[in-house]
């Protein structure tokens, strides 16, 4: 969770100079985002996402573990699956 949670605060670090009132602010989520910046935006939140990602490492054994055998007691093999995927992030190979 703290991986998502410092993803979030990258890509909110991003997008922070284009929120349209004057201070700066996002709470009500309106960005004003002039043409020519959009890809240098898009790569930078690329790079936020990357810089996240990067502390991060394979899940060991002992977690995966530690999941299913907390999940084993969910009705359908779907929320295993989702449980899966709250905690771990799962790469397509």
């Amino acid at each position: 969770m703290s991986g998502e949670r410092s993803a979030t605060e990258g890509i909110l670090n991003v997008l922070r100079p284009f929120a349209s009132n004057w201070s700066g602010t996002l709470g009500r989520g309106d960005l004003v985002v002039p043409q020519r910046e959009i890809p240098r935006l898009i790569q930078d939140i690329l790079g936020a996402i990357r810089e996240s990602e990067e502390g991060r490492s394979e899940a060991s054994d002992v977690d995966i573990f530690r999941v299913i055998s907390e999940a084993q007691r969910l009705p359908s093999m779907q929320d295993l699956v989702g449980r899966l995927r709250e905690q771990f992030l799962i790469l397509k190979r």
